[in-house]
């Protein structure tokens, strides 16, 4: 890592510490409310993993689960599980005993798996619609379209994608000097948090973080939106309003999880782009609900309102 990645810092009470080692502080304004804060954090993370974790393995146990459509919501929730792996436990670390150092290479990872596993997110919910848009657009070609060699493409093409592009930012971050304050003043390593504290010239951050949400976030939304045009399409064309009703049902939970995920990472992205008037704790509180909320609420939003998933979910409980 290049040596003037970091300089001497001083944290919150001055003290000299490691000179690889940034201090994140947390929510600036609320520290005398960071103890109440962990309560819901903890509840949300522990929502995440038992959620997650149950889904994926009555998905695993039961071979008629085994899909397009269970496969591709496998996948949301195995990258909102590592999503959350990789904020969760310092975030509570910081809200519980102010344990907010954190070494340069790994404030770097973090700062690639987040926005990795959230480009992947976004990629995974783009292949959803397309599950949608098949199975009412061409429901007799649903099989020979999604088939297992398509699906496993498809996953790697998320893998890839989210890394590739993500990738340059930690390299950009670290060519960055820092020779006034290491205190970042967020819960995790955001990128634009740390290029704050850098002196010198930090155009080129900004346009490529900028460009990459954009471009993965822009062209991935417009494309979830053309497959529901001609959802509701294909669905207005049906005989029947039962039809009609059966088929936008089989959409409900995507356009669920569709709006709890974008929604808060919308709002996140113009109050930062934008809110320059914002409070701070604001700009923070956002980026942390847009990285909670989804992966406690999508395993619940698929858990009730997909029936077969949640008749086998009680099915599993009653055995036990």
């Amino acid at each position: 890592m290049p040596r003037d990645f970091v300089q001497p810092m001083e944290s919150p009470n001055h003290t000299n510490l490691d000179p690889f080692v940034f201090f994140l502080l947390g929510i600036p304004g609320l520290e005398q409310f960071h103890l109440w804060l962990s309560l819901p954090v903890c509840c949300l993370g522990t929502a995440t993993v038992v959620g997650n974790i149950a889904i994926l393995l009555v998905v695993a146990m039961e071979p008629a689960l085994h899909k397009p459509v269970y496969l591709f919501l496998c996948m949301l929730l195995t990258t909102d599980l590592a999503a959350s792996f990789s904020t969760v436990p310092k975030l509570l670390a910081i809200l519980w005993c102010g344990a907010g150092h954190i070494s340069a290479s790994a404030c770097l990872a973090q700062m690639l798996f987040i926005h990795a596993f959230c480009m992947m997110e976004s990629t995974v919910l783009l292949a959803m619609a397309f599950d949608r848009y098949v199975a009412i657009c061409h429901p007799l070609r649903y099989a020979t379209i999604l088939t297992d060699t398509i699906i496993a493409r498809i996953g790697v093409v998320a893998i890839v994608q989210g890394s590739k592009l993500m990738l340059p930012c930690p390299f950009l971050t670290a060519r960055l000097s820092f020779c006034q304050s290491h205190v970042i003043p967020h819960t995790y390593c955001e990128p634009m948090a740390v290029v704050k504290l850098a002196c010198g010239d930090t155009r080129p951050n900004h346009v490529y973080g900028l460009a990459a949400a954009l471009l993965v976030i822009g062209v991935d939304l417009f494309c979830i939106g053309l497959s529901y045009v001609f959802i509701a399409r294909a669905v207005l064309c049906l005989s029947s309003p039962e039809a009609q009703s059966k088929a936008l049902g089989t959409c409900g939970s995507h356009v669920c999880v569709i709006l709890i995920s974008y929604t808060p990472a919308l709002f996140s992205f113009f109050t930062h782009c934008f809110g320059h008037h914002v409070p701070l704790h604001i700009h923070i509180l956002l980026a942390n609900v847009y990285l909670l909320f989804p992966p406690a609420l999508n395993p619940m939003v698929y858990g009730v309102k997909t029936k077969e998933i949640r008749e086998r979910v009680v099915r599993v409980f009653q055995r036990g």
